[in-house]
């Protein structure tokens, strides 16, 4: 291996590896597209290995890829430390920072760890709720960032990757049928309750909910109990509990995005503004890891 890795081009091939898309990772860099094709292509000259593998519709990681994810990682992280070691600013402030549920069994806890081991002097206060009621208390000012889901094609925050929705339930359950289709759901204004009485709706299929609760905890348990079937991220899915297979003709739930939003940055302090936005740059560095669970599973 030749070459020196440049933590810009670095930073360009983790936004391209977390969008696999040329284009979403130029709007999220906001930079050209031209520009992120010559960032990969001087890191792959760097590396001396191909790191992806590219045609007119699809863009995926190579196994050199995946080994650079992890190296890519570990260098941006040091170089971070490094530059905040030397230039002596340490972030100060109280950042509210609310999350969406479904990160409770995934490597949020990782990423926010690793963010107070860096910034020890931010007070950070974690809020988890429902997509829908964190998007409520960021527009009313009671939250600085949220990491969170919106419908697919909305335009605010910034994407941090996209996934697809699917139903779940546990490995035993069968479904009749002849009857109402048993829903586990959040209560309003959860996003995937909406796209599932939505879908069930359109396409004329008789549903009843089953369970309703404000807790995934408490839904997981209700699912792994048998009681019905939820919809829920794909790469999200809890242990213990398989999509519904489609034999069982449910409908097509569609796409999910997860994204990043800032509160309103006008009227908030300096030292919140610079640690909301080290936070949204550790998530996005983390991405890979975040919607894989911690064990290992899918």
């Amino acid at each position: 291996m030749g070459g020196v890795y440049d933590p810009g081009l670095l930073r360009t091939f983790l936004a391209v590896a977390q969008t696999l898309s040329f284009t979403r990772a130029a709007r999220r860099l906001g930079v050209r597209q031209s520009t992120v094709s010559q960032h990969v292509r001087r890191l792959e000259e760097a590396a001396g290995r191909q790191l992806f593998t590219r045609d007119t519709h699809s863009v995926e990681l190579t196994e050199d890829g995946e080994a650079m994810l992890g190296f890519a990682r570990t260098i941006l992280e040091a170089h971070e430390r490094a530059a905040a070691f030397f230039t002596g600013t340490r972030l100060r402030g109280r950042l509210r920072f609310g999350a969406s549920e479904d990160f409770v069994l995934t490597r949020l806890p990782e990423i926010l760890e690793s963010f107070r081991r860096d910034h020890p002097e931010v007070d950070l206060e974690l809020t988890v709720e429902l997509s829908g009621t964190l998007h409520e208390q960021l527009g009313a000012g009671r939250l600085d960032l949220v990491l969170a889901k919106r419908r697919t094609g909305g335009t605010h925050g910034d994407l941090v990757w996209q996934d697809a929705l699917t139903w779940i339930g546990a490995p035993q359950l069968r479904l009749d049928p002849e009857r109402p289709v048993p829903l586990i759901v959040f209560p309003p204004p959860g996003i995937t309750r909406a796209r599932a009485l939505e879908v069930l709706e359109a396409h004329g299929r008789a549903w009843r909910i089953a369970c309703t609760s404000g807790s995934l905890s408490g839904l997981v348990a209700a699912a792994r109990a048998g009681l019905g079937v939820m919809a829920h991220t794909r790469g999200l899915i809890p242990p213990g509990l398989a999509p519904v297979p489609a034999r069982a003709g449910l409908p097509e739930l569609g796409g999910v995005d997860f994204v990043l939003l800032h509160g309103h940055r006008a009227g908030a302090r300096h030292g919140t503004r610079e640690a909301a936005d080290a936070l949204a740059a550790a998530i996005l560095a983390g991405v890979d890891r975040l919607h894989h669970p911690a064990d290992g599973t899918r």
